[in-house]
């Protein structure tokens, strides 16, 4: 990848993917000392961004099925596939490189939970990681011995049950606690927000259910950053603040794609975008109409977007294989990441050695 717009290719002769950025882009993450990482379920991809010596962008990516919730730690980050969730950790010391890298992310844990669609994920202050079991519309953690254990759920669900009634998906964080999350509708019978997409959407207040902000369309994504509450309006297109005292969503920014995943740097938000599908539950939205009043056509990437203005100061546009994002991170005090897969010959051969304790 660069800002020429050079393809990353499977072979020498067919691009499977290319993947552009803003001209300034690799310079916005040196001055933020950042990388990112994003995934994307519908191919199956894990990105990670960061900076070759050269100044250009370096694109690392690898494959995990169905991957989609991110969180990054402060060594590293989970990661959800289809039936595990993962935790890879860095395994470089300061000041040490793998193969030009700065970072090597590998995987260290994973969890077995079978198919929940596991959609958002995050860590506790008190360290319990707690991800939202889309399945069955409720927040949940590991169990060492079932599925899952679960923690909450909507007060409108009246029953526990993998049919994905509300499509419960994002969730954020306050104080080092869960205190928010989106679903799509607060619908009641399986499958029911399907019918709800246009204006159903809702934020609700962990744990007491309250509702936050009604009137959305599929929103996604959650965020408490510097005591203020964002989310993706997604199927409007758009990047909001939510005052919490009173309801009211005020418009950020407009993005040309349907928007999930968020995350934070400095003064800056960096949103994922996704082409919307041309099937029943993400055709006819608003954002097509927006998209079209704007001769616009949607795409897929990541947009840096600059909270006091709500201006798009930066971006990374994909074209390709790749149409859909899920989730994006940020990864601080990062140059150049990489992380190894799980069938290669390298996780086995590659050692490392914490610091030594005492028994």
């Amino acid at each position: 990848m660069s800002n020429g717009a050079k393809p990353i290719s499977l072979t020498s002769e067919e691009p499977w993917l290319e993947v552009t950025s803003s001209r300034n882009f690799q310079n916005w993450l040196e001055r933020e000392r950042v990388g990112l990482a994003f995934s994307t379920y519908q191919a199956g991809k894990i990105f990670l961004l960061g900076r070759k010596a050269d100044g250009q962008i370096s694109v690392f990516e690898r494959t995990l099925s169905r991957c989609m919730g991110l969180c990054a730690t402060e060594t590293g980050f989970w990661l959800s596939s289809t039936y595990q969730v993962w935790r890879f950790e860095n395994a470089l010391k300061p000041g040490q490189s793998h193969q030009n890298f700065d970072k090597l992310f590998v995987p260290r844990v994973g969890y077995t939970t079978g198919d929940l669609d596991v959609h958002d994920i995050v860590v506790e202050s008190s360290g319990r990681v707690v991800f939202v079991n889309t399945s069955f519309g409720c927040l949940a953690t590991f169990s060492p011995t079932h599925s899952f254990i679960p923690l909450w759920q909507p007060p409108f669900l009246s029953k526990l049950t993998p049919e994905d009634r509300c499509h419960l998906n994002g969730l954020a964080l306050e104080n080092g606690k869960c205190k928010y999350v989106t679903v799509v509708s607060k619908s009641d019978i399986v499958d029911g927000w399907r019918n709800r997409r246009h204006d159903g959407g809702c934020i609700l207040e962990v744990p007491t259910g309250n509702v936050v902000a009604s009137g959305l369309s599929m929103p996604h994504s959650p965020r408490v950053y510097r005591g203020q509450l964002y989310v993706h309006d997604s199927g409007n297109g758009y990047f909001c603040k939510v005052d919490v005292k009173t309801g009211a969503v005020e418009r950020v920014a407009f993005c040309p794609g349907y928007l999930r995943g968020l995350d934070f740097s400095g003064d800056y938000a960096i949103a994922g975008l996704s082409g919307p599908r041309k099937d029943k539950t993400f055709s006819g939205l608003a954002l097509d109409q927006e998209l079209s009043k704007r001769d616009a056509e949607p795409w897929c990437g990541l947009q840096v977007i600059e909270l006091s203005t709500g201006n798009v100061v930066e971006w990374v546009r994909l074209q390709g294989l790749v149409t859909e994002l899920y989730d994006v991170v940020v990864l601080k005090d990062v140059v150049r990441p990489m992380l190894l897969g799980f069938k290669s010959n390298e996780i086995a051969q590659l050692l490392s050695m914490d610091d030594p304790q005492t028994l």
